[in-house]
Protein backbone atom coordinates (compact mmCIF):
# COMPACT_ATOMS: atom_id res chain seq x y z
CA UNK A 1 0.00 0.00 0.00
CA UNK A 2 1.66 3.31 -0.89
CA UNK A 3 1.35 6.38 0.82
CA UNK A 4 -1.58 8.17 -0.68
CA UNK A 5 -4.01 4.92 -0.31
CA UNK A 6 -2.67 4.57 3.32
CA UNK A 7 -3.38 7.97 4.02
CA UNK A 8 -6.66 7.50 2.27
CA UNK A 9 -8.11 4.45 4.16
CA UNK A 10 -7.28 6.36 7.36
CA UNK A 11 -9.23 9.34 6.74
CA UNK A 12 -12.17 6.89 5.54
CA UNK A 13 -11.86 5.02 8.60
CA UNK A 14 -12.02 8.64 10.84
CA UNK A 15 -14.84 10.02 8.48
CA UNK A 16 -17.00 7.08 7.53
CA UNK A 17 -18.98 8.33 4.46
CA UNK A 18 -16.30 10.55 2.96
CA UNK A 19 -15.57 9.05 0.19
CA UNK A 20 -19.03 8.70 -1.46
CA UNK A 21 -18.83 12.92 -0.27
CA UNK A 22 -15.76 13.01 -2.81
CA UNK A 23 -17.88 10.96 -5.24
CA UNK A 24 -21.13 13.58 -5.29
CA UNK A 25 -18.73 16.49 -5.40
CA UNK A 26 -17.07 15.14 -8.39
CA UNK A 27 -20.24 14.92 -10.13
CA UNK A 28 -21.56 18.31 -8.81
CA UNK A 29 -18.00 19.40 -10.40
CA UNK A 30 -18.75 17.58 -13.96
CA UNK A 31 -22.41 18.80 -13.75
CA UNK A 32 -21.25 22.62 -13.29
CA UNK A 33 -18.60 22.25 -15.95
CA UNK A 34 -21.30 20.58 -18.63
CA UNK A 35 -22.83 23.91 -19.60
CA UNK A 36 -26.47 22.87 -18.32
CA UNK A 37 -28.66 25.11 -16.39
CA UNK A 38 -27.07 25.59 -12.89
CA UNK A 39 -30.41 25.12 -10.71
CA UNK A 40 -30.34 26.23 -6.89
CA UNK A 41 -31.06 23.39 -4.35
CA UNK A 42 -34.10 25.11 -3.74
CA UNK A 43 -35.28 25.24 -7.37
CA UNK A 44 -34.02 21.88 -7.88
CA UNK A 45 -36.20 20.61 -5.21
CA UNK A 46 -39.04 22.69 -6.12
CA UNK A 47 -39.07 20.91 -9.37
CA UNK A 48 -38.00 17.21 -8.07
CA UNK A 49 -41.67 18.03 -6.37
CA UNK A 50 -43.95 18.97 -9.09
CA UNK A 51 -42.58 15.90 -11.21
CA UNK A 52 -42.31 13.52 -8.68
CA UNK A 53 -45.44 14.06 -6.09
CA UNK A 54 -48.79 14.02 -7.58
CA UNK A 55 -50.65 17.42 -7.96
CA UNK A 56 -52.19 19.80 -8.66
CA UNK A 57 -49.35 22.38 -6.91
CA UNK A 58 -50.54 25.58 -5.93
CA UNK A 59 -48.20 28.31 -4.57
CA UNK A 60 -49.10 27.54 -0.83
CA UNK A 61 -48.64 24.36 -0.72
CA UNK A 62 -45.53 24.11 -2.54
CA UNK A 63 -44.54 26.32 -0.05
CA UNK A 64 -45.59 23.95 3.17
CA UNK A 65 -44.19 20.96 1.44
CA UNK A 66 -40.90 22.65 1.60
CA UNK A 67 -41.03 24.85 4.71
CA UNK A 68 -40.37 28.12 2.70
CA UNK A 69 -42.28 31.56 2.13
CA UNK A 70 -44.21 32.03 -1.06
CA UNK A 71 -42.10 34.80 -2.32
CA UNK A 72 -39.18 32.00 -2.12
CA UNK A 73 -41.56 29.87 -4.13
CA UNK A 74 -42.42 32.47 -6.70
CA UNK A 75 -39.14 33.60 -7.12
CA UNK A 76 -37.87 29.79 -7.84
CA UNK A 77 -40.96 29.53 -9.98
CA UNK A 78 -39.89 32.48 -12.05
CA UNK A 79 -36.61 30.61 -13.16
CA UNK A 80 -37.81 27.51 -13.89
CA UNK A 81 -40.60 28.88 -15.88
CA UNK A 82 -38.14 31.11 -17.72
CA UNK A 83 -35.81 28.02 -18.71
CA UNK A 84 -39.61 26.45 -19.74
CA UNK A 85 -39.66 23.60 -17.06
CA UNK A 86 -42.37 24.38 -15.64
CA UNK A 87 -45.38 26.58 -16.74
CA UNK A 88 -48.50 27.86 -14.54
CA UNK A 89 -51.65 27.36 -15.78
CA UNK A 90 -54.97 29.46 -14.20
CA UNK A 91 -57.63 26.62 -12.60
CA UNK A 92 -60.83 26.58 -15.17
CA UNK A 93 -63.37 25.74 -12.07
CA UNK A 94 -61.94 28.71 -10.39
CA UNK A 95 -59.76 31.24 -12.23
CA UNK A 96 -58.08 33.00 -8.86
CA UNK A 97 -56.06 29.45 -8.42
CA UNK A 98 -52.83 28.76 -10.43
CA UNK A 99 -51.39 25.77 -11.00
CA UNK A 100 -48.01 24.47 -11.41
CA UNK A 101 -47.82 22.26 -14.22
CA UNK A 102 -45.12 20.10 -15.85
CA UNK A 103 -43.88 20.50 -19.19
CA UNK A 104 -41.93 18.19 -21.58
CA UNK A 105 -39.04 20.44 -21.70
CA UNK A 106 -38.74 20.04 -17.77
CA UNK A 107 -39.38 16.10 -18.13
CA UNK A 108 -36.33 15.94 -20.41
CA UNK A 109 -34.28 18.22 -18.07
CA UNK A 110 -35.12 15.91 -15.50
CA UNK A 111 -34.67 12.75 -17.05
CA UNK A 112 -31.00 13.95 -18.28
CA UNK A 113 -29.89 14.75 -14.79
CA UNK A 114 -30.65 11.62 -13.57
CA UNK A 115 -29.16 9.76 -16.38
CA UNK A 116 -25.72 12.59 -15.55
CA UNK A 117 -26.09 11.74 -11.79
CA UNK A 118 -26.59 7.64 -12.22
CA UNK A 119 -23.60 7.66 -15.00
CA UNK A 120 -21.27 9.68 -12.71
CA UNK A 121 -22.02 7.78 -9.32
CA UNK A 122 -21.20 4.69 -11.70
CA UNK A 123 -18.48 5.57 -13.23
CA UNK A 124 -14.91 5.30 -12.19
CA UNK A 125 -12.92 8.50 -13.09
CA UNK A 126 -10.02 7.18 -14.63
CA UNK A 127 -12.17 4.46 -17.10
CA UNK A 128 -13.63 6.85 -18.47
CA UNK A 129 -12.58 10.62 -19.66
CA UNK A 130 -14.83 13.68 -18.46
CA UNK A 131 -16.38 14.45 -21.56
CA UNK A 132 -17.79 10.82 -21.70
CA UNK A 133 -19.97 11.27 -18.58
CA UNK A 134 -21.95 13.99 -19.76
CA UNK A 135 -25.16 13.54 -20.57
Amino acid sequence: MDASTAKESVVQNQRPGIGQLGQWMQTLVDYVRSGKPDLTNRQMALMMTVYIDSGPHTVRGLAEVLNVSKPVITRALNKLSSLGYVRRERDAADRRNIFIARTPKGAEFLDAFHHFIAGTARDEPDKHPRADRSA
